[in-house]
């Protein structure tokens, strides 16, 4: 199961780090709570989030990027592919109702 920690999030920063993303914290007029700055890998969070509201942030932007799982270490490949199958989880259950 995942959990929504500092540590989890600090894994997240660190995941997209390595696909050179720069992620900062700043005030702004956002309207989901981050933004993707044009053509550049610099992702913008909402400073006010709290940690659950930054790592949602944080995994919709892993869900609009692509993802070349070779560039990764071996630690957030794993992360990714766990943070991947609760994803999966999540629309099955949505398809069920």
């Amino acid at each position: 199961m995942f959990k929504y920690t500092k540590h989890s999030l600090k894994k997240l920063e660190n995941l997209l780090g390595e696909l050179e993303y720069t992620v900062r914290y700043e005030k702004g007029n956002f309207n989901s709570g981050y933004c993707i700055v044009e053509d550049r890998k610099i992702a913008v969070i909402n400073k006010f989030y709290d940690t659950e509201g930054r790592i949602n942030c944080l995994i919709d932007i892993l869900g609009t990027i692509e993802i070349p799982e070779d560039q990764l270490s071996e630690a957030s490949a794993k992360f990714f592919k766990k943070i991947n199958s609760r994803e999966e989880g999540e629309e099955e259950e949505e398809g069920e109702d």
